[in-house]
């Protein structure tokens, strides 16, 4: 027996909850998330890169939670450029057409 389960919510439904911690997992290639209330997302980087229109060749430097609000955390690329993730970007699924 095989359950699926979307732990993601509709865009739209999702209730808040402030970021704890973010990390970039080399490994992985992607950021581990984890939020207040206990639930953690692995977020595919490219799903990241792709999102803030970040060069292909671009190799994060830095991953630093904003701490006064803890809505989002940015991540520094080594080409200068910088990339604002959401806490609904990645609690949320995106909208369907």
């Amino acid at each position: 027996m095989k359950a699926v389960i979307a732990l993601k919510k509709p865009f739209g439904k999702a209730t808040f909850s402030r970021m704890a911690h973010a990390r970039y997992l080399g490994w992985e290639d992607a950021f581990d998330v984890e939020f207040d209330d206990g639930l953690c997302f692995l977020e595919p980087h490219a799903t990241i890169k792709k999102a803030n229109h970040i060069s292909a060749a671009a190799v994060p430097v830095q991953v630093a939670v904003s701490q006064k609000h803890r809505t989002y955390f940015k991540v520094v690329y080594d080409t200068g450029e910088i990339a604002e993730v959401s806490w609904s970007f990645i609690r949320e699924l995106p909208p369907k057409k």
